[in-house]
């Protein structure tokens, strides 16, 4: 059916493209046709970060910014969802337009810059939703924010979306927030870890509840940058590991009229990068906190090539663009094979 539709969705702009999908979803959803159109996977159940999984794919942040699809894109039969990022006040995010298709390479660059409602918006949402699954909330910093006071907006995320998630995602790695990527340097994390931690032992005695933290990088890290943040990821005990967010590289699409567009690059042309980190922290991590793995999935095949890189689980977005929901099953499929074999 996607494969149908797909040519009058790419026919728009792609943001708009990005409403008219999940408002058109939202509707049959409510219809109740979807599972007309949608083949649940068979469950395939993985224990992560002290969280039971019905399967092991799910869906990256991003897609659902705001928490507004949450029902319906659950019902597609990700394993988990992942709302976000949000921020601590709404903002609209980079000018228009900052979306871009590469179709010839399966990829899409964005610059959104963390558009969104705001952190209270985000909630009602959550608080509406039926969703009873796992669901991961990404946070972010307000663009305005400085950045030596970046810890102030993850402390305020973290506070506010803390009894509504099943994990927090802490994001200091998206291209499109400027100076967002310093985080990532050993001083700076060490320092986002120290406060973060503690702000999550203080909640999980207020509420008698431990949501778990994982922090999502960069594939545009070298060796020894890998090697840092494992270490402190392991000193402070952060629960997961997100690999990878969008890269500023352009390796594959370098032909293309659009590669020339600022923002993160994703879908096919950041596979292989991503694998490579989440190989590379799979080695130093050695088992001692799960890897996501995300970037470049547009098959099964992609997908257990991150489970066999290290990864516990996978994450999906640009894949879904170019294949649809049918993805989700074929990933489910290609995982269990290959854990079985």
């Amino acid at each position: 059916m996607y494969s149908l539709i797909r040519p009058l969705l790419f026919s728009f702009n792609p943001e708009t493209a990005h409403h008219i999908t999940l408002d058109a979803l939202q509707f049959v959803y409510r219809l109740g046709l979807l599972p007309l159109f949608v083949k649940h996977p068979v469950d395939n159940p993985h224990k992560v970060m002290g969280l039971t999984f019905p399967n092991s794919v799910g869906l990256a942040a991003g897609l659902d910014k705001n928490g507004d699809y949450i029902d319906a894109l659950a019902a597609l039969g990700f394993g988990f969802i992942e709302i976000g990022t949000v921020t601590p006040r709404a903002q609209e995010g980079n000018p228009k337009p900052r979306l871009f298709r590469l179709p010839e390479a399966q990829g899409i660059i964005n610059r959104m810059g963390f558009n969104n409602h705001g952190v209270d918006a985000l909630i009602e949402n959550v608080k509406r939703a039926n969703y009873r699954g796992i669901l991961g909330i990404n946070i972010g910093k307000n663009f305005d924010t400085p950045i030596e006071h970046a810890a102030a907006d993850y402390l305020i995320g973290l506070r506010r979306v803390y009894t509504h998630a099943s994990y927090v995602a802490i994001n200091i790695s998206s291209p499109n927030t400027k100076n967002l990527r310093q985080l990532q340097g050993s001083d700076e994390l060490d320092a986002l870890l120290t406060q973060l931690k503690a702000e999550q032992e203080k909640l999980a005695d207020l509420h008698g509840k431990y949501v778990p933290l994982a922090l999502k990088i960069a594939p545009d890290l070298d060796s020894e940058q890998i090697r840092q943040i494992a270490t402190l990821l392991q000193r402070h005990r952060i629960d997961g590991v997100i690999a990878t967010n969008t890269t500023l590289t352009r390796t594959g699409v370098e032909h293309l009229a659009q590669q020339t567009e600022t923002g993160g690059l994703s879908g096919a042309p950041l596979r292989d990068r991503s694998t490579a980190v989440i190989r590379e922290l799979a080695t130093v991590l050695q088992g001692s906190l799960p890897i996501i793995g995300v970037g470049g999935i547009l098959s099964g095949k992609d997908a257990a090539e991150k489970i066999h890189a290290g990864a516990a689980l996978i994450q999906i977005y640009s894949g879904l663009i170019y294949r649809g929901p049918e993805l989700i099953n074929e990933c489910v499929k290609a995982i269990g094979n290959s854990q079985r074999s």
